[in-house]
């Protein structure tokens, strides 16, 4: 009897509900717009004061212990904060003030949350439903690094649960600046073909913070123009030269100048199109250029008639996908065709000939008329 009182009491005990606190975890969001240029310098001085312990964020972490809370953070808003730790920059050329308090910060974020769940955004933390209509390759890529990140940041496991509606919020990002995105992280795609480099996988990552909730209407297109600036600048690195030349024979070497400012080495195809039949020309294949370095190479060229004639240099991979904007090469060719130089000779010859006939038969006459 003892036993079946037992099994009922812990049967009871079992199926009764739990309370509140026991059943619900309180969610607590560390998110927020970017404050970071696509240059590195910090828009202004503002996220220091968020992290003070009356700040947005700082209210946030600075309070006691809870065992009953789930963190879903912006790996991206954390990289920004651990890079105001050291000695950062702000646009507007002020004395930042956020080092102590940033690094106070995470301090106390890796404390408060050492025995909670721990969801890692979409790195940025973008609008899901935006990200997948406009690249839904990169999303899966800002899921994992934002997971891979966040580790690194707290030094410990978290999560990572792309399906689970984690991501709140939707982008107000107009149809310009969408295609604004979409052309800065295709070049950065199209680099990153042949450029194994960290800071410009960065800064393609880092593209996810356009398309994120939190930004306001200012901070869109602000933020949107910096990234266009730095993704020109990114891919001017890798380039020919444009140039003008003057060819007065028939086959030439011409020099070709290609730079790659990359800190790594970069091998690629070079494709190059007359944009008439005047001329034929050589393409280069597995152009190996090393860091930082430039490389000039000999353009094999073949006049067939004179004239001008523009050559389109582009930078390839080895698909033969285009990587940068093609360069122009300016030819002008004063060569004269075989055949108009073997006409004007022998018309000259014949000219000669006859001058001097003319001559013989002047002094024959001269000889008669003295007899």
């Amino acid at each position: 009897m003892k036993k079946v009182i037992a099994f009922f009491l812990v049967a009871l005990f079992l199926c009764s509900p739990f309370s509140p606190a026991q059943a619900e975890s309180t969610v607590v969001r560390i998110v927020g717009p970017a404050h970071q240029t696509f240059t590195g310098e910090f828009r202004n001085d503002d996220l220091a004061q968020e992290l003070t312990p009356s700040g947005k964020l700082g209210q946030l972490v600075y309070v006691p212990v809870s065992k009953s809370k789930i963190w879903v953070i912006d790996p991206a808003l954390i990289d920004e904060i651990a890079t105001m730790t050291g000695e950062y920059k702000l646009a507007n050329g002020a004395v930042p003030i956020g080092s102590k308090i940033a690094f106070d910060w995470l301090g106390q974020l890796q404390k408060i949350t050492m025995g909670n769940e721990v969801i890692a955004l979409a790195y940025g933390n973008p609008d899901v439903g935006l990200a997948k209509s406009l690249a839904p390759s990169e999303l899966r890529m800002y899921y994992a690094f934002g997971k891979s990140q966040l580790q690194l940041a707290l030094m410990r496991i978290v999560r990572s649960e792309p399906s689970a509606g984690w991501s709140t919020g939707k982008s107000n990002l107009s149809f310009p600046l969408r295609k604004n995105y979409s052309d800065s992280r295709k070049a950065l795609t199209r680099l990153s073909r042949v450029v194994d480099d960290y800071d410009l996988m960065m800064m393609r990552l880092k593209l996810s913070r356009l398309l994120s909730p939190t930004l306001d209407k200012d901070s869109r297109e602000y933020f949107s123009y910096s990234a266009r600036a730095a993704v020109e600048k990114e891919v001017y690195k890798l380039r020919i030269n444009s140039g003008k030349y003057q060819v007065t024979t028939e086959s030439a070497k011409l020099p070709v100048t290609i730079i790659n400012e990359f800190p790594v080495e970069v091998v690629v195809n070079i494709a190059m199109t007359p944009m008439n039949s005047r001329v034929v020309v050589d393409n280069f294949v597995d152009v190996k250029i090393p860091a930082n370095s430039k490389k000039q190479l000999e353009l094999n060229l073949h006049v067939i008639a004179p004239g001008e004639t523009t050559i389109l240099a582009q930078i390839t991979d080895s698909t033969e996908m285009s990587l940068v904007p093609q360069s122009v090469l300016q030819i002008h060719s004063t060569v004269i065709d075989k055949r108009v130089t073997w006409f004007t000779t022998g018309a000259a010859i014949l000219l000669l000939l006859a001058a001097i006939t003319q001559s013989v038969r002047r002094v024959r006459r001269g000889r008669n008329n003295e007899i």
